[in-house]
């Protein structure tokens, strides 16, 4: 699949997310415009939806869908938790804390997916996930340890 192509087919997904009549009234776009920007057909091949127009569905929408695609183009891991949106941890000690208990859920992961010689797909999703969770927990303590630095 053509990197356009991607991109196109998350653009599509953004908009199914949001609702068609949704993201018209929101982006002041037309339905016909935002078909554009999703239609693989040669003569839209070289339009692709506005930054600011990717923003603001993405901030109607469930999920990040284009800006996720753009990351996984540069092989980029992001972490999106809506439960942690904004949420900050107070202190390096509690993050030490979450740190130890993210790892050991993830050895504990790792631990029942290995059981029997097999990693099966959901056991990777699951422990993908407390990778992640991990990854979340480390940029935090990153942050609060900048913060004392300064």
């Amino acid at each position: 699949m053509s990197i356009a192509s991607y991109l196109k087919k998350h653009s599509e997904a953004l908009v199914k997310d949001v609702g068609i009549e949704a993201a018209c009234e929101i982006t002041r776009k037309s339905k016909a415009t935002l078909g554009r920007y999703y239609s693989d057909s040669d003569e839209h091949g070289d339009r692709f939806m506005p930054i600011d127009v990717v923003a603001t569905l993405e901030g109607a929408a469930s999920f990040p869908h284009v800006t996720s695609a753009l990351a996984d183009l540069r092989a980029i891991t992001l972490s999106y938790d809506a439960s942690r949106h904004n949420a900050v941890s107070s202190c390096v000690n509690q993050d030490v804390v979450t740190l130890a208990q993210r790892f050991a859920m993830l050895m504990s992961e790792y631990n029942i997916a290995i059981s029997d010689g097999k990693i099966s797909v959901n056991e990777a999703k699951r422990m993908l996930r407390e990778t992640l969770a991990l990854q979340q927990v480390l940029l935090e303590m990153k942050l609060n340890l900048e913060d004392e630095v300064q």
